[in-house]
């Protein structure tokens, strides 16, 4: 068993990932619809992984009331086509409030460069793409330092 990324190549087309999101969205919103609006608030469906029904929780207490509704969720999971046998629950804290930074870093020209021979080497044309819009985007946030500081000494000359 493989624990960890996957290399991008066994990853399959962009399509085939959305494709997937897509699918594990809409039991996350079919499966969260059964439960009392407290616990729905407090918890996430990720994954279906080998029959089993993977969700997150905000806190042990609100994974432990999950846990108590194991066959309510399996009985829903089955009623909408879902093969599950099984309820695992994983506690992850959320996500602390990160301060946005005052200026964002710009990327430089060699590595928009990069980013222009990455997007060369893959088949899958909307990854291509994705990485060729990070390209330019790069080159664009390469040039701003420069119209800011002739800005700079245009204002100082006055």
């Amino acid at each position: 068993m493989h624990n960890g990324p996957k290399p991008l190549a066994a990853c399959g087309s962009f399509a085939t990932l959305a494709k997937k999101a897509g699918t594990l969205e809409a039991l996350d919103r079919a499966l969260r619809q059964t439960l009392p609006m407290p616990l729905r608030e407090q918890v996430r469906f990720a994954d279906l992984r080998h029959d089993r029904l993977v969700f997150l929780a905000s806190t042990p207490a609100w994974a432990s009331r999950l846990r108590l509704l194991q066959t309510q969720i399996l009985a829903s999971a089955h009623a909408i086509g879902a093969c599950a046998s099984a309820v695992k629950v994983k506690v992850v804290a959320a996500d602390p409030a990160t301060p946005q930074p005052s200026r964002l870093k710009s990327l430089s020209p060699t590595t928009a460069t990069h980013l222009r021979v990455a997007a060369a080497s893959f088949p899958d044309p909307e990854l291509r793409a994705m990485f060729l819009a990070l390209a330019s985007a790069a080159e664009t946030s390469a040039r701003e330092p420069e119209r800011t500081s002739r800005t700079d000494r245009a204002s100082s000359d006055e």
